[in-house]
């Protein structure tokens, strides 16, 4: 499925890249392990956040109130 990013996913999906670069390069392992996680939390959030926008923008666009995330 190919979804459009938000301004805010694309924030968070480079961040998230960012922190795989910076994983990528550590000689600690446990270190290294973090990141990658972190990253992975920072990729979910990404997609979280261009859900909503698009669900608020839909909302907005149809004229209703969204009652969702802030």
């Amino acid at each position: 499925m190919t979804m459009l990013m938000s301004r805010r996913g694309k924030e968070y999906l480079e961040t998230a890249q960012s922190l795989l670069r910076a994983a990528r390069t550590m000689t600690d392992a446990v270190v290294a392990a973090r990141l990658e996680m972190l990253a992975t939390d920072y990729q979910r959030r990404a997609e979280k956040a261009s859900t909503v926008d698009a669900a608020k923008s839909s909302a907005r666009s149809a004229g209703t109130g969204y009652e969702g995330y802030p």
